[in-house]
């Protein structure tokens, strides 16, 4: 692999300074070069060079066997503090018991490291983005804008949330035309949150056309959506009277094959009075985790760390939201940060312990203040200090049997 050039290196160094700093970020070529072909709905390429930094940062995290004081911990260490964390290089020289000179000469050498993995994956993407000749058009345009072709490039990034909101910006986007054939949907959602994985613009969208469809074929003053959550699932129905025994296809193989690739069933099926439904199951994908820091960065880093570990996970940047998503939600575990906006995490943990629903929901609390004799003496499950190991937050789930 070639050298890194001398202006890709300086790049990546201040996309280091300014992770938090969209605006910075997205300024910089790095984030252009570094930009994939087919980006997340409502991801800028700012946004998407903060992930690959993360990612970087991440992909350096030393074996599990390794001693926190091995050159590549101290390195991987470095960086989530100075970067992650947003300390300073003294401040993490002194929780490393290094010199200022030590944790600058390493912190270089994480730097590099991670220049290095960036500067591989710029080549990577430049390889994935050739020009085709202007005479591969007929066979090559055909297979590209074929169904399979579509899903196989959607980058399905995939994140707990609320779908009665995903239900509710379907129902707005179609209000106009459902207005304009004067029709009306009789709606049923829980008053609580029902929280499912998805990827909300295609979720949104698959919710969208269905709608659409069914409006133009349903008779007036049928519409009935219905929204209920059976043990790990969520299931929409959405019924209706066909006008004049319709025979349209509402379920076809654009919704089919993107409701697939979400892990979705969709069927339709006839109900009494000849009325028809179309029935999603929207799988829960897992236990639920709450993760409660300020951090951006280190909510993403956990969340990337979970990702693909049969869990959900939803986040929150301060200790009041963090306290109400884990009152409405009851999550099968909670991350805690100490140090942030609004109530400290001590306070939060002894109101989570103080209130019935959410007194033994496992609490793992992580802080940069290394007391965990005052957690648990406040009702923590665990306790780790910062930085946390990617191995280390998987082998605490994995031993409370949250995953």
């Amino acid at each position: 692999m070639t050298t890194p050039p001398t202006e890709f290196t300086e790049q990546v160094k201040q996309a280091l300074e300014h992770l938090y700093d969209f605006s910075a970020l997205q300024k910089l070529p790095l984030a252009q070069q570094l930009a994939p072909a087919n980006s997340r709905a409502n991801e800028t390429p700012g946004h998407h060079l903060r992930r690959e930094l993360i990612t970087a940062i991440e992909s350096i995290s030393p074996d599990a066997r390794s001693s926190v004081q091995s050159p590549d911990a101290r390195l991987y260490n470095l960086l989530q503090l100075r970067y992650i964390e947003g300390i300073t290089v003294q401040e993490a020289a002194n929780r490393m018991g290094l010199s200022a000179r030590q944790a600058h000469r390493s912190l270089r050498k994480g730097e590099e490291s991670v220049t290095a993995v960036l500067w591989l994956r710029a080549s990577e993407l430049q390889m994935e983005r050739p020009n085709p000749p202007a005479s591969a058009e007929s066979g090559a345009a055909r297979e590209l804008s074929s169904v399979s072709s579509e899903v196989s490039l959607l980058d399905t990034q995939l994140e707990a949330v609320d779908i009665r909101a995903i239900l509710q910006d379907a129902l707005k986007a179609t209000a106009p035309l459902a207005q304009k054939r004067g029709m009306v949907f009789d709606v049923e959602l829980p008053e609580k949150p029902v929280i499912v994985s998805v990827e909300t613009a295609v979720s949104q969208q698959i919710f969208a056309s269905l709608f659409s469809r069914v409006i133009g074929v349903a008779q007036k003053e049928s519409l009935a959506l219905r929204l209920n959550q059976r043990q790990d699932q969520a299931v929409v129905t959405l019924s209706y009277l066909p006008e004049n025994e319709s025979k349209s296809v509402i379920v076809d193989e654009v919704i089919e094959q993107f409701g697939h690739r979400l892990g979705w069933m969709i069927r339709e099926e006839q109900v009494v009075n000849g009325r028809s439904a179309i029935v999603l199951n929207l799988t829960g994908q897992g236990a639920l985790i709450l993760v409660v820091d300020d951090n951006e960065g280190l909510v993403e880093l956990l969340d990337r760390y979970l990702t693909g570990h049969d869990c959900r996970v939803l986040t929150a940047t301060n200790g009041p939201e963090g306290l109400q998503l884990a009152q409405e939600l009851i999550p099968d575990a909670i991350i805690l940060d100490v140090m942030m906006p609004g109530a400290s995490g001590w306070e939060i943990l002894q109101t989570l312990r103080s209130q019935p629903q959410t007194a033994t929901v496992p609490v793992i609390v992580c802080s940069v203040f290394n007391d965990p004799d005052l957690a648990y003496s406040l009702g923590a499950t665990r306790f780790h200090a910062k930085p946390i190991r990617r191995d280390t937050i998987l082998d605490t789930l994995h031993e409370l049997g949250v995953v």
